[in-house]
């Protein structure tokens, strides 16, 4: 069976999926939880955030593509 994620919650007594998906019995499961105020994932993003205001100073120019001196042949211009 190829992998899917699927939106669950759970009811006090069972974990329910928000949508209905037919499963067989005995499929085997992967259940990860991912509350929306994981105190550690916060915490990564403010470091993540400090990480990229020390990087880029308040004066720091915006650069343009005309400014490029040698273009990557790699890049495709995302």
């Amino acid at each position: 069976m190829r992998k899917v994620a699927l939106r669950a919650h759970f009811d006090g007594q069972q974990i329910r999926l928000d949508d209905p998906f037919e499963l067989e019995p005995g499929t085997p499961l992967t259940v990860v939880v991912a509350g929306d105020g994981d105190a550690e994932h916060r915490d990564w993003s403010l470091l993540s955030g400090r990480g990229l205001e020390a990087a880029y100073g308040e004066d720091e120019p915006e650069y343009s593509l005309d400014m490029i001196k040698e273009p990557n042949p790699d890049y495709e211009g995302r």
